[in-house]
């Protein structure tokens, strides 16, 4: 009997060890601090492309080119590189488009990594741009409001995620969220507190230098 509750044991662990080793941890790095954090699973199609422009160090030097306090900070335009002072930015890209990944428990609570898009009727993300979330504190009514417009009720946990931390729930099955900061939250802070140019582009260059983690932290593991 004994025997039988260790073979099954075994199993379980093994079975975590893969769910965590299979799980893409993330470092981006920039001249006001690290951030680290993970992709999600559950949004494959946005998770390979990311990694995929990673390991082409595509985002090397790239900017932070739109920052607003309480809300987000985006990047991921190939045309900000070595970008001079003023320059608009913004519509840059790799060429094509990903399908929207809507989870429902996926939302834009602070710390969520989404994809940008322009104003395609498929709500087809960007193939490299991307925001994080800063936020602001949300109430339940806010919440509710949100569910009323778009007809859907939130998961618990990202009910109590929301009231916990703060975010921008309004953004929720509009923009693909597929991945997280976990560490450095107040970096994101840092970033979208920059001055900038009317078109929110930081008046000091926010660089930024992604890779995957070889080093990650245990409290990223078993995310979905």
């Amino acid at each position: 009997m004994k025997s039988k509750y260790l073979i099954i044991f075994t199993f379980l662990l093994l079975a975590f060890m893969d769910e965590a080793q299979s799980i893409t941890h993330i470092k981006i790095e920039t001249p006001l601090g690290t951030m680290k954090g993970y992709l999600y699973n559950s949004t494959p199609l946005h998770r390979d492309n990311f990694i995929k422009l990673i390991k082409s160090h595509f985002y090397d030097s790239l900017l932070f080119h739109r920052v607003i306090p309480g809300f987000m900070i985006q990047g991921g335009d190939p045309d900000s590189k070595h970008a001079p002072a003023g320059a608009p930015l913004g519509m840059g890209g790799p060429g094509y488009q990903i399908p929207a990944e809507f989870v429902d428990s996926l939302v834009h609570t602070k710390g969520a990594i989404a994809a940008a898009r322009n104003n395609n009727p498929e709500k087809k993300s960007s193939g490299s741009q991307f925001y994080i979330v800063a936020g602001k504190p949300v109430r339940s009514e806010e919440l509710g409001m949100v569910e009323m417009q778009k007809r859907y009720q939130y998961p618990e946990a990202a009910s109590k995620e929301y009231a916990k931390i703060g975010g921008a729930p309004f953004l929720d099955r509009d923009y693909t969220v597929f991945g997280r900061i976990t560490q450095g939250l107040d970096i994101i802070d840092k970033i979208a507190a920059v001055k900038a140019d009317p078109r929110n582009r930081p008046l000091q260059d926010v660089t930024m230098k992604i890779t995957i983690d070889a080093h990650p932290s245990k409290s990223s593991y078993g995310k979905k």
